[in-house]
């Protein structure tokens, strides 16, 4: 709807007349610049398309001198070898700079058809020579596969428009009057058909070079979209693996704030007339803690998942390194052979790092059950004085493994966890065909309750 002024008139005309003032600057834009886009290599055939065109550019030149030497004659060969070698020039310049190599074609293009003194007669079919109208049709072809439509169809506008300059230019040869025959549009009626030959051709090569551009931008698009799914889901899944691993954690931690705040409670009791400063900092110790609490379990929460565990597994202790014995168990039950190996002296660490320790040779197992079926699986705990050594390593097995139904959590479970400690983590293939997973855990010894 148009909005009308207070004299009456309507803001049309002068929006209509910025977007003319427009023009010139938008085709200077596009159309006066020397910037490099290269004709990019393909995936299969790398640089072999560029070979045939430099291979046709070479031998469509040949073919325009030969046709340019029938008519002009020899007494212009100078100028008719300078102009074709431009305009095969001007082809192979199209691979890398498109907007130039355009400029050029055009401008030999129309110097070549008043190059001599030719005429035009009824029973010429082109404006130029067919290897020339070719060369051209090249250039228009690269010079869209590489430009937005729309600068594609300002060239394809000028070339028109210099078709039609170049046979303007050209005295025409008198032509017999057709009786019944309408006007012509240009000099003759002849010129006419030129003309319209020429825009079919240079419109079919435009048309074909920006349907490939149009597929190619697509496609390189549907990639980029791919590789952002593909980081949106790896984050994702990193995100839902960090609120697996603080769930499990939160249990560790609410047992210790239990453990303060009910030692806080009781410690009143087991002193002998506690002095009222001691009760108010025990107290103000069981609140604190007291709080902490409350605050986890709403922490506890927001991360937990969308499906809810049922409250018997909700409330189940997290399991340590003492259950692992049970965990091999239920592991040989599946028809995985297992063997265990315990150095250094077995020692109670702290609840994370037995947490962590389970959980990476829980998933170790899952891995080795899941991808190696019928291997056989040996499952290394080293004790030392600075922290645990895990190492988990099957064999290759002995049959093709069954289809995953999904990429799994494991390996980034793993890396989560001992990144969480400190620790370091190694996984990857092994000489013999199998799989190992070695992970170093620092952990200091926790340090027994007073038996008071």
């Amino acid at each position: 709807m148009q909005r009308v002024s207070q004299g009456g008139g309507t803001t049309g005309g002068p929006r209509l007349w910025a977007a003319v003032r427009r023009i010139p600057h938008t085709l200077r834009e596009d159309l006066w610049t020397v910037a490099r886009d290269p004709l990019p290599r393909l995936r299969w055939l790398g640089r072999l398309p560029h070979a045939h065109v430099v291979l046709a550019a070479v031998l469509m030149g040949w073919l325009n001198v030969e046709a340019r030497e029938g008519d002009f004659g020899p007494a212009a060969m100078t100028s008719v070898l300078v102009l074709a070698v431009l305009q095969s020039a001007a082809v192979v310049l199209a691979l890398s700079r498109p907007v130039p190599a355009w400029w050029l074609s055009t401008i030999a293009l129309f110097l070549a058809r008043n190059a001599g003194s030719l005429r035009v007669s009824h029973a010429q079919l082109w404006s130029w020579s067919i290897p020339g109208i070719s060369l051209h049709a090249l250039v228009l072809f690269l010079f869209a596969l590489r430009v937005r439509p729309r600068v594609a169809a300002e060239a394809l506008g000028f070339s028109l428009l210099a078709a039609v300059a170049a046979l303007v230019f050209v005295m025409p040869a008198p032509e017999p009057p057709l009786p019944g025959a309408a006007a012509p549009v240009l000099a003759t009626s002849s010129q006419d058909v030129t003309v319209v030959q020429d825009a079919v051709t240079f419109t079919l090569a435009v048309v074909v070079g920006t349907s490939l551009r149009g597929r190619r931008v697509a496609r390189t698009r549907l990639v980029e979209q791919e590789v952002l799914t593909a980081g949106e889901r790896a984050r994702r899944t990193l995100l839902e693996e960090r609120n697996r691993i603080a769930r499990e954690l939160h249990d560790v931690v609410a047992h210790h704030m239990s453990v303060i705040s009910i030692q806080a409670q009781v410690a009143p009791h087991l002193v002998k007339d506690p002095t009222d400063e001691l009760k108010e900092n025990l107290a103000g110790i069981r609140g604190s803690a007291v709080e902490a609490l409350t605050e986890l379990r709403r922490v506890l929460g927001v991360l937990r998942s969308e499906e809810a565990l049922a409250d018997g597994v909700r409330h189940t202790p997290q399991p340590t390194l003492g259950r692992l014995d049970e965990l091999v168990g239920t592991v040989r039950g599946a028809g995985l052979r297992v063997t265990t190996e315990i150095t250094g002296e077995p020692r109670p660490l702290s609840p994370g790092v037995e947490l962590s320790a389970f959980r990476i040779v829980q998933e170790a197992l899952s891995n080795a059950l899941r991808h190696a079926p019928g291997a056989q699986v040996r499952v290394a705990l080293g004790y030392r004085s600075g922290g645990l050594t895990i190492r988990v390593a099957n064999s290759a097995p002995d049959r093709p493994a069954p289809p995953s139904p999904g990429a799994g959590h494991g390996l980034l479970g793993m890396h989560e966890r001992t990144a969480m400690l400190g620790g370091e983590l190694a996984t990857g293939p092994t000489p013999d065909g199998g799989y190992e997973v070695t992970a170093i855990l620092p952990a200091q010894a926790v340090t027994p309750a007073d038996p008071r």
